[in-house]
């Protein structure tokens, strides 16, 4: 096992269904149509990759926390419609304490509802536990953010908790209270891996 994300420069997972690589400065063309065309996509996101200054920021900063080893981002390219969906990434990679978060995930809006994201999972999933050798994955949204929570509770996420007044968001003086929902490696292998593979 490697000890540090920058090491891993050429991740690809990938399913019948699914191509996840990493992301790089040159996917800006392939995410550009969901920044100018589906802005409504990051309303709970602080970082948002809408319109074309938008976009490069997003992917700069993505790049950059990559670079110093805190993050692993991904763009997603949806092998039955043959197209780039979107993207997604490990964050807050702790080797020493075997932990990682799993965020920064969205899509395109026609890929709602498809089961992409499932796919996706998956294959972050068996990756973090069993080729990262992680003891816990663990997931957050903005806790009025329903449809994410229900897409995580989905997977077989169990839910830690809600950090109050956690983050700032794009509203103004409004700060979010964040849900904490989690996986770890025994119920990963226990139960879910199984019981999301029947989902797929």
């Amino acid at each position: 096992m490697q000890s540090s994300p920058e090491k891993f420069p050429s991740i690809i997972l990938e399913d019948e269904r699914v191509l996840l690589r990493a992301l790089e400065e040159n996917d800006y063309e392939n995410l550009l149509p969901f920044a100018m065309n589906e802005k409504g996509l990051w309303f709970y996101s602080l970082v948002r990759p809408e319109g074309e200054d938008g976009l490069k920021r997003y992917i700069n900063i993505a790049l950059n926390e990559k670079a110093a080893g805190k993050e692993f981002p991904f763009i997603v390219f949806d092998k039955k419609a043959n197209e780039y969906a979107g993207s997604t990434r490990f964050y807050d990679i702790n080797f020493p304490y075997k932990t990682v978060q799993l965020g920064y995930t969205w899509y395109g809006k026609k890929f709602h509802g498809t089961g992409l994201n499932k796919h996706c999972k998956f294959l972050l999933l068996q990756f973090a536990f069993e080729k990262l050798g992680m003891e816990r994955v663990e997931f957050r949204a903005d806790a009025r953010n329903e449809r994410s929570i229900a897409a995580m509770k989905s997977l077989g996420c169990k839910v830690d908790g809600i950090l109050r007044s956690n983050m700032p968001t794009m509203e103004g003086d409004v700060r979010r209270d964040s849900i904490v929902l989690s996986i770890l490696r025994k119920e990963w292998f226990d139960a879910v891996k199984e019981q999301l593979k029947k989902k797929l």
